[in-house]
Formats: C-alpha cells, structure tokens, sequence
C-alpha cells in the first residue's frame, strides 16, 4: 500500500539507507513503469511549485491609497478643489497617484522573488523508466523515479543518492557552503544539518563534477526547495523605521488638525458670532496652513538623492524607503563567504617536520613572504618545504592568469591557492610542468580521499606525487622528509599538528612523494595506496577582506552590532570572526543548537551571541525574526536562495550583485555591486544622512505651517481681519516652502554621523525638544507676519498691500530659517554655516523672483489678491525675516551652553 505525500515528508531520507529508501518508496531497480509513475502524479501532485493566489493590479492601486500620509493629502486636494483652485489639486491629486504607483510598481518585489526561485528548478530530467533512461519533463517525476544525474546537470528533485561515482554538487544556493560538495550514498545521523546530508542531492543545486543515480524522495511543495518557497510566501514584511514614524506622526498631525479646527470653528460660530459660512472659509485657510503638503514630494526627493549617492558607492536601491531604514540599523546579520571575505581561498600555513611556516598575502594575487617566527625564509634551503610545494604545484589541475591586473583561477579554488604558494616560493607552475612531466593522474574520489599524478624527472627518475585529507594520506606513509633527509613517521605529531591548525579554522590538506614506477605502465589505486613520504600539512582558508576588517570597525565604533551567519563550519566562523572582530571571546553557536531553542531562548542567544554556523533558512529567519522581536532594526545580508526569507523579513534586505541568485536579489532591498561588506558601512551612514535631512526638512516645515496656523487662529481668536487667504496659504506651502525646503535634502553629512549611536528603534519623530523649537520659531514667524500686518492696517494700509507684506514677511522669514536648520544646534553664524550648502544659496536665489512675481505681476495679483509694494515695505518684511533668524541663534546658544552643560552625546548635538 502506498504511503501518502503528507507521510512521505515526515521520512528522513538522508539517516536510512539505500535498501530502507528503496523499501519505502516501492522502487524498481529498472525505474517505474509509464503507468505506475502515471498513477503516482495523481496521488503526489506535479513536480512543480505553484504560484501564490495574487491580488489583481486594480485592487493592488487602491490599496496603496491605504495610507495616512495619503489621506492628508487627499483632504488638502479635496479642500483645495472644493475653493476652487484647480492647478492645486490637481497637482496634490497627481502627487498622491505618484506615490501610489510607486508602491504599486514595489510590491511586485516578493512575487518576483517567487518566482525566481521557481525558475531554479530543471526543466528536465534523465529517468529509468520501463528499463529505459529517457528524458521527461522535469515536472512528472514522481517519488520513487530512478534519476540519473551527469556533469553540468541541475538536480531536478530532492534525491536519495543510491549509485555515486565522484559526485560533487555545488549547494551554496541552498546552503551557504562555499565550495562544492562531496557527495555519496551512506546514511547520516538523523539530525544532520542541511549541508552534512552527504548522500542527499536537493532540488535546485548543480551538478560540477561526476556521476549519480538516485531516487526522488521529494517533489514540488515537499522539497527542500519548496519549503523555502512556502517561507517566502508565509513571511511578513515590516514597514521601514521611517514609515513607521512617518504613518505616527501623520495620524497625530490628522487629529491635532481635526481638533483644531473643530474647536476654532466653534469659538468663532459661537463665542464671536461670526457667520458660519465665513468661518468655514477661515478653517479651510486654518486646515490649508496645517496640512505639510510638500512632505511626500520633500521624502520622495531626499531618498531619491540617497539613491544615487549609495549607487556611487556600489549599492543599488530596489526600495525607496529602505535609503532612510539603513540609517536605523542596530544589527548586521552578515553571511561570511564572499561578504567578509574574499572569497579567494589562500594558504596561511604549511607545517613540516620541526617547522611552522607561516605565508604572507591574501587572494590569489601571487605575493607574499614565507616566514619561520617572523624571519624571511628562501623556501629553497628547507627540503621539505620545497618538495611540498612542488607536490602542491604539479599534482593539481586548476591554472591561475593574470586578468587586466585583477589574478583569477580556472579550476578548484583549494588547488589554485597552492598555485599560489609555489608562485609565492618561486616554483612557475609551467616550468615545473616541463620539468616533471606528468605521465598519469589519479583523480580525486571520495572512496580513496586523495588525488595522485605520476612524473617523470629531468633524469627521467619516476615519482609519485599525492594530496588529500591527512588522516588518509597518513595511512599511506612511511615516513617523513626533514632537514637531513627521511626518518620514520612520527604519527603523534602530524595529528597534533593537524587538530592545532583545524582549531585555528583552517582547512587541511597533506602532500606526500614516493619515487616508484607503476608497473602496469599506468597509474592505478594500488601503486598510488602505500609507501609515500610524508612532507607537509598545508592550512588553507578563505581570508576575511581588509575593508572588511574596517567596515566592522566602523560600525562598532556608530554602534551597531554586526553578526555573521554561516553554513560553514564553527571552527572556520570561529577564526574568520576573530580576525574580523566579530564574536570575540564568545560562543559559536550552531545552527543544530538553534534548532532546540524555544523562542525566549532564541531572543537570549540572539542578543548575546555574534557568530553562527552551520545555520540553515530557517535558523536565518528565526534569528532576525528574533533580534526584531527584542527591538533591534535588522540588516541581513545574503545571496543564496536560502536566504530569501530572512532577506525578505529583515529591515534591510541586502543580496550580493556579482554572486547573488535571482531569487535573492528580488526579496532583497538594497544589492550590493561590488558584494563588499564595507558597501554596507557606506550605505549605513547614506541612510544616516537622509534620516538627517529629513528630520531638518520637518524641523524647517513645521514652523512654517505653525506660524500660518498661529495667524489664522490669533486673527478668528482676536475678530482681526484674516491676514492670509487660503490661496495665498497654498502660494506659501506648496511653492516657496517646497522651493526652499527641498536644498535640505542635498545637505552633506555632518562628520560625526558614524560615531553617534543608532537611534532608539521606537524614537518618535518629534520629541519634547524638536516641539519646543517649533512652538518657538511659530510664534516667531507670527509675530512678524501678524504684527506687520495689524501695523500696516492700523497706518491705514490697503488691505490688499497688508496681506502681500504679510506673505512676504512669512516667505522672507522661511528664507532666514532655512539657513538656520543646517544645523539643530551650531551656529550658522560662519562662513561654513552660510555658504557650506550652495543648494541652500541656489534655493533662495529662486524663491526671491517669484516672490516679485507674487507681487508685482498682474496675472498673480488677479489670482492671489496681491499688491506693489514699496522698497521701504521690502526693508520691514526683512526686518520681520531677521526676527526668526536672530531668535533662533539666540536659542540655540542658550541651548547649546545647557547642554553642554548637562553632558551631551554626540547624537543629540546633531
């Protein structure tokens, strides 16, 4: 009776053996049948993933009109519409669409992350059928098909290895593991993690080398692959810091706008006695003033700008707001191959008998000293060492090129760094070639764990040259070469060698020789299985990157954390860490360990622990889905689709360009061209910097609005004449604020933007300070626009000339102000203050003709009730301008020097 597909998922195929696999499955050692394997479709499904249900592209419009910030919007259009200034709501109409579209055109991101991971799958496959191998649509495979795997193949299926012949997969995709796999047919223990699954072939990955048969244990949504898919499809995105902070203080805002204008109209209606129909048009004015219209558009444009400057830095933006979210970022979850480090496999140490020698340079560019306790060494006077190397040289198949100045291999990376080693001690690869001939060679083969050339010397002496793991290559030695020629293996000590340079995350390989002649003529595993000489261990690693080192400087340094997460080994994360300074003289923890955690526990280690092994998909998305739970704002980077997921519910998603897949990429928020950590550090303090000049574009705003308010509400408060008509509100907030507040968004960073600590994740916006400032420059600015009007008409001023000089005064004092929120707290009263912004200088340069247009055009004084003024009228707007600039250095002084006095950090002097 067949086993159903819920049953078949809960089988762990890689701990049973190939006979129980087989049993299970009911295979045929001749493949299934047509009809049998027919008859498997229907009860196991296609071998497919299928697409996620998907809302239609109209409901996904409207949707993204589901916002606050929106809403403000639209009521400013609405009202705009309704005193019938057309242009202007127009204009708020297309720029609410605007931003929906581009949410619209955004959300197709997790999607299209969809199905770039479908697109992993093999179209096709080779199965034994009827007896037969024949080539089938990769979709019909069914638990129970024979599959036969060769070189260059894409594994079709998660598959049972039963037959394996020097199989290698590589599995970096799914796994994170750097180089290819070795793979064979005998079963693990139950819990082996996702990369130590050795007989196991998983959906997606690619064959590099060799030979297999296996039997399909998993298909579409059961598969290794297809878990990750139903991760990505179940994962919730988090809104960006800013959005959040943005949606908080829009809803505020909404109301505080709402209330203010209900109480206003009320004490008009019935404390003044003024008519009802006068007074809504005094509120609409009030609610004009109130509403930041130029807020989207100032956003749009500040992360726009962040965009560009982070391209230039090798980061490219997929998102808008996550320009800003990397400013918030507390944590950087980094993967360690290629991000870290170079991926470049390099030799660090080769041990002889009764020396360590240590190896200069890092990558495959071939310089570097050799050294014995820091002394230069001529690898030539040690014989040992000489013959290793050239072991390492000649017993090798990769080939190392120089390419437009930039060193690159062809081959295995492990051969081509000890291609680099023999450069370094002076053997040319193609030399030594000609030297040594090679007559044979012995491949490399998981049953013998080594490889083996034979050569012929230039005396035409024959040799037999061999690398592989040390423990095998042990077995097959005699003794060992030393200084004074060969002596009897010393067994201990190549051991406690080798456990010593492992502990350091090393990986091993041992080189031996023997002088011999095959005696069939060619080389065969019994002439190359005994009888060597033992000459060196050689200790390799993938290096971490030099800016790398300092980019996780950087970031300590602004506080943020940075934890690397791996599906290497713990001993190699362990080293690579060190010498980064990642996770110094804490725990590695496994992603096996992760696994047994409960979700309080989680959060604890998280919190606490900086390096990762072995971890899987899902380890990743529970370790951010953890650090977010306890707080923390949360970069991820990755470039497999195993880390699609975490990508996706991270912050800041970040996939690598150059070794990223598809399906990476598209989850991601941010790609990095150039697939270096330190990109991430650059982007970090871009993200600083917009948040900056953001939250001065408010700053410089919200006075502006509140002085407009304050007018309005003192003239129905106080039964004066309304100093502002609702156009002449919009005149302001939509053309000169938004003229004006725009050069804040190309403000350059201020210097100690990387040593301040992130801000708090739950920070608001505003807080008691920043409405003390604004409360402050409100009052301000109405004190000259409202006192300069009311002076005017008591002169017995036209009140058309009044209402221009108002307008003017608020326009003259938004000029001064804007030059003074360069800096929440540093005088600007200095060469740099003034002119270190030419924006600022080119804004302001704009603002003035249009104001003389404003007032001196009659197109502008028919649509806006404007009026000539006179240049003695000019001289009192300055005046009323210089008010605000004046009042705001004589408060910042007086708060720098409280401040100062109560010990301030370096984040709150902005």
């Amino acid at each position: 009776m067949q086993t159903s597909p819920p049953d078949l998922t809960e089988h762990y195929w890689h701990a049973l053996s190939c006979e129980a696999v087989a049993d299970r499955l009911q295979a045929d050692p001749h493949g299934l049948s047509a009809a049998e394997a027919q008859r498997r479709i229907g009860q196991y499904g296609r071998n497919q993933l299928a697409p996620p249900p998907r809302r239609g592209p109209l409901l996904r419009f409207l949707l993204q009109f589901h916002d606050v910030l929106l809403y403000v919007m639209l009521i400013a259009a609405v009202i705009t519409a309704l005193l019938g200034h057309w242009i202007d709501s127009g204009v708020l109409f297309a720029a609410a669409a605007i931003n929906a579209l581009i949410g619209f055109i955004q959300e197709g991101k997790a999607e299209t992350a969809l199905d770039a991971i479908r697109a992993m799958l093999s179209p096709h496959a080779q199965v034994l059928r009827d007896g037969f191998a024949i080539e089938i649509d990769a979709a019909e495979l069914v638990p129970g098909d024979l599959v036969l795997l060769a070189t260059g193949d894409r594994v079709p299926a998660d598959l049972r290895l039963i037959d394996v012949k020097e199989l290698r997969t590589d599995e970096a995709a799914l796994t994170g593991e750097s180089l290819p796999v070795e793979k064979n047919n005998t079963a693990v223990a139950i819990d082996a993690p996702l990369g130590d699954r050795f007989g196991m072939a998983y959906s997606g990955t690619l064959v590099v080398h060799g030979q297999a048969r296996g039997l399909v244990v998993a298909t579409g949504r059961h598969s290794e692959l297809g878990r990750i898919n139903q991760m990505l499809t179940d994962v919730r995105t988090l809104n960006t810091p800013l959005l959040r902070q943005i949606n908080h203080f829009a809803r505020i805002l909404t109301m505080a706008i709402i209330a203010v204008s209900a109480l206003t109209f009320i004490l008009g209606t019935y404390w003044r006695g003024h008519a009802a129909s006068d007074m809504f048009m005094m509120v609409v004015a009030l609610v004009a003033s109130a509403i930041p219209e130029g807020l989207p558009a100032i956003m749009t444009v500040t992360l726009a700008l962040g965009v560009q400057r982070m391209a230039r830095r090798h980061a490219i933006i997929r998102r808008l707001p996550a320009v800003e979210a990397l400013g918030a970022v507390t944590v950087i979850c980094s993967d360690k191959t290629g991000t870290l480090t170079r991926n470049e496999m390099t030799v660090q140490r080769v041990v002889c008998a009764h020396h360590v020698i240590d190896v200069g340079g890092i990558g495959y560019a071939p310089q570097g000293d050799l050294s014995i306790d820091g002394r230069h060494i001529v690898p030539a006077h040690y014989p040992a060492l000489a013959m290793a190397v050239r072991v390492g040289v000649l017993c090798n198949d990769a080939r190392l090129y120089e390419d437009e100045g930039a060193w690159q291999i062809v081959g295995d990376p492990t051969e081509a760094a000890l291609l680099v080693l023999g450069a370094k001690a002076g053997f040319d690869q193609h030399a030594a070639a000609l030297a040594w001939s090679r007559q044979d060679t012995l491949p490399f083969a998981s049953q013998h764990r080594y490889m083996a050339t034979w050569h012929r010397d230039a005396d035409e002496s024959s040799w037999l040259f061999v690398k592989g793991a040390p423990e095998r290559i042990l077995e097959m030695c005699a003794s060992q070469l030393e200084h004074d020629g060969e002596k009897p293996l010393d067994v201990d000590y190549w051991r406690r060698m080798a456990t010593d340079t492992a502990a350091q995350g090393l990986r091993l390989l041992a080189l031996a020789c023997r002088r011999a002649e095959p005696a069939a003529g060619h080389l065969l595993p019994e002439d190359a299985s005994h009888g060597y000489t033992f000459l060196a261990l050689v200790g390799i690693i993938d290096p971490p990157r030099e800016e790398a080192i300092a980019a996780v400087r950087d970031c300590h340094r602004a506080g943020i954390r940075v934890k690397m997460i791996t599906g290497d080994h713990a001993e190699t994360a362990r080293a690579i860490g060190a010498q980064l300074g990642i996770g110094m003289e804490r725990p590695v923890v496994t992603g096996a360990e992760i696994a047994l955690m409960d979700e309080a526990a989680l959060r604890r280690t998280a919190m606490e622990v900086d390096v990762f092994a072995r971890a899987n998909p899902e380890h990743k998305l529970r370790l951010v889905q953890a650090l977010q739970e306890s707080g923390q704002v949360v970069a991820m980077t990755g470039d497999g689709v195993n880390d699609a997921p975490a990508l996706k519910r991270a912050d800041i998603g970040v996939a690598m360009g150059l070794k990223g897949t598809e399906a990476a990429k598209e989850a991601a928020d941010m790609v990095l061209a150039d697939d270096n950590f330190a990109t991430i550090a650059a982007a970090v303090r871009e993200g600083r910097a917009v948040y900056d000049n953001l939250k001065k574009f408010i700053l410089f705003m919200l006075p502006t609005n509140g002085g407009e308010v304050l007018v309005i509400i003192a003239a129905i408060l106080f039964e004066l004449t309304l100093p502002l008509t609702p156009a002449q509100v919009l005149w302001v907030n939509m053309v000169t604020s938004g003229v004006l507040g725009l050069a804040l968004a190309f403000e350059p960073a201020e210097p100690d933007l990387m040593r301040r600590r992130p801000r708090p994740p739950g920070e608001a916006l505003l807080n008691g300070f920043f409405l003390w400032r604004v409360l402050l420059i409100a009052i301000l600015m109405m004190t000259g626009a409202l006192g300069l009007f009311l002076w005017e008409l008591q002169r017995g001023t036209d009140l058309a000339v009044a209402r221009t000089m108002a307008v003017n005064a608020l326009v003259a004092a938004e000029m001064f102000y804007l030059v003074n929120s360069r800096s929440t707290f540093a005088s600007v009263l200095n060469w740099q203050g003034l002119t270190g912004n030419r924006t600022i200088l080119l804004a302001i340069a704009a603002c003035i003709p249009l104001q003389l247009a404003y007032t001196y055009l009659p197109l502008f004084q028919t649509l806006f009730s404007s009026a000539d003024l006179s240049l003695l009228d000019w001289l009192k707007v300055i005046a009323a301008g210089l008010l605000v600039f004046f009042g705001a250095e004589l408060e910042k002084a007086f708060m720098r020097r409280t401040r100062f006095a109560a010990g301030t950090t370096a984040h709150e002097q902005g």
